[in-house]
This record gives structure tokens, sequence and C-alpha cells, in this order.
């Protein structure tokens, strides 16, 4: 692994386990043991790192997503995903929105970074309603992506098994949306 990358994957254990903004640079690299300097090197800046690690966190998710067998099921593969992330990471809640959070008023680019990967997630959630649903359905779209980041957000302050009602709840959608079109 290279320096790079191995700062970004401590970091994103510090971040997940601590938060953003609430810890200081030296706690951040001290997991890769880098010093300062090296910190600055790679990324500019402690919010350049930041934007990295979500930038990792976001495509690591998306290539998970990709990876699933999803032709078959391309709405219950995406809670399936989840809950297989989760139980493999941990239930901490969508670090992009933990980010939006805690950056909301003090670095628009983590701002922008988080709205341009939620657009595309939702983009992600479109291609595959239309693969199921055999048209667009931006209402769908909407329902099943509300769907998901609530199931991502109950499953971290209560229990990882709410996914499971989540994806028959999307799939009951898409069944009546079918059915609606016979």
């Amino acid at each position: 692994m290279d320096k790079r990358t191995e700062i970004i994957a401590s970091a994103a254990r510090v971040f997940d386990a601590e938060g953003f903004r609430g810890i200081g640079v030296d706690r951040i690299i001290a997991p890769s043991g880098v010093s300062t300097r090296t910190l600055y090197k790679h990324f500019g800046s402690r919010d350049g790192l930041v934007m990295a690690v979500l930038e990792t966190r976001h495509l690591s998710f998306i290539t998970q997503l990709k990876n699933e067998a999803s032709s078959a099921d391309p709405i219950g593969s995406l809670f399936d995903t989840l809950r297989f992330w989760m139980e493999s990471r941990g239930t901490h809640g969508c670090m992009l929105l933990r980010a939006r959070s805690e950056y909301g008023e003090a670095n628009e680019d983590i701002v922008a970074l988080v709205q341009r990967r939620k657009n595309e997630f939702r983009d992600e959630i479109a291609k595959r309603v239309q693969s199921a649903l055999g048209r667009e359905s931006d209402e769908l779209s909407a329902q099943i992506w509300l769907l998901f980041e609530g199931a991502t957000a109950a499953a971290s302050v209560s229990d990882i098994a709410l996914i499971d009602p989540a994806k028959r709840a999307a799939l009951m959608l898409l069944m009546s949306m079918r059915a609606s079109d016979s």
C-alpha cells in the first residue's frame, strides 16, 4: 500500500470513530505514523485529506455496489450491499452525510463534493429503477433513495436488521408501480 493510500485508510478509521472537525491533525495522522508535513505534501490541507477520504469511501461503496449481481434484482441488491457494507465496516451511518453535517458552513468544497456524490448515487438508483421497471420513474427512484438513506441512518442508531424491512418496502413499491403500469 502506498503512503497516500495508507494515510487515507487510517484517517477514514479515525473519522468513522470520532467524527471530522472535533479532532486534531496529530490524532488523524497518528495511526499512519506520518508527519504533518507528509499529510500536507499529499493532500495540501486537513480538508484536502477529508475530501480524499470521502471520495475513496464513496468510490469503494459504488464499486462494491456495481460488483453485486444486480441484474437479477437491481433494487434488492442495493439493500443487500448496504447490509454487507455495514456488517463488514460498522454501523456508523453515512460518512458523506456526517461530513456534510459537520462542514455545512465551514467548507463549501466538502459540501459540494457530498452533493455531487449523493447525486451520482441517486443516478445509480434511477438506472436500477429503469432496469427493474422497464421505464424511468423519478418518483419511485426518490422513494427508494429515501428508503435507502433512511435504512442507513436507522441502522446506525438502532439495529442493522432494519435494512431488511426497507428492502421489502422498496420491492413492494416496485411491485405496486409495475401493477399500475399493467
